[in-house]
């Protein structure tokens, strides 16, 4: 069932919108060769316990009722996709990392992710995290009521697939406020005009995940972390979005 959010609602997820953002922005400061995954977790948690009433929102999260996640953020390096689950894995000159974190303010939570680059990157790197940012923003403007889910997909996969990268379709955006997850989903292609209707109150998850290669993923022996089956960097940016009377409203801006 799509819940819509009233103007109070969306006025608390926007306060814990910013905390994230804030939380993401510092978080992407300190990316740099020689630091672990673990230690941007460890930093993460530090960030939110300074925000009274903040709490990360995918430590201990169970989705479809699995085990639960044990970090409270996603770190993803190179051709890991999503979900990449922080270790003593240290990040080197040249990686791209991709930091996915969600906070949960007053009970309602956001959800946003950014890839870095690592110092010095490849060219291809360079292209590829400036094209998923651009789809985000593409995808983030068709976040309005009388579009639907696949006016989304359909913008983000048709400007994804002329700067020669693919979307990931295995993973998709999603509704976010009340829960980590909800409906609908907002995969990051299709038709315009199909899916789901997009209505004034609606908080969306817009997420675009691409790829260097080919857009299939396995799962790594971790449990948690997918990367791409033929090793192809991997980029992922994300921002929660309201859609008001007004227009899509990105909720996790600095």
């Amino acid at each position: 069932m799509i819940v819509l959010k009233s103007p109070e609602e969306i006025a608390i997820m926007r306060a814990g919108g910013k905390i994230l953002a804030q939380v993401l922005h510092e978080l992407s400061a300190v990316v740099r060769p020689g630091i672990t995954t673990n230690s941007l977790d460890q930093l993460a948690r530090e960030l939110i316990q300074q925000y009274p009433g903040a709490t990360p929102a995918f430590l201990g999260y169970a989705p479809d009722g699995n085990k639960k996640y044990p970090a409270a953020i996603c770190v993803s390096v190179n051709d890991e996709i999503i979900h990449g689950l922080p270790a003593e894995r240290i990040i080197k000159e040249g990686d791209i990392v991709t930091l996915d974190l969600g906070i949960q303010y007053q009970n309602y939570f956001t959800d946003a992710a950014v890839t870095v680059a690592v110092g010095g990157v490849s060219a291809l790197a360079r292209t590829l995290l400036e094209a998923t940012r651009e789809a985000l923003e593409i995808g983030l403007a068709e976040a309005k009521a009388g579009n639907t889910t696949g006016n989304i997909g359909a913008a983000i996969e048709g400007y994804i697939k002329k700067q020669g990268f693919a979307v990931v379709k295995e993973f998709a955006g999603h509704g976010v406020g009340r829960s980590v997850h909800e409906p609908p989903l907002v995969p990051n292609y299709g038709r315009a005009g199909e899916g789901e209707a997009l209505q004034t109150g609606m908080t969306l998850a817009i997420e675009p995940m691409v790829v260097a290669g080919k857009g299939r993923a396995v799962l790594r022996p971790d449990g948690w972390t997918y990367a791409t089956v033929d090793g192809s960097l991997a980029a992922q940016f994300e921002h929660t979005v309201a859609i008001t009377a007004n227009g899509p409203e990105v909720l996790t801006l600095l």
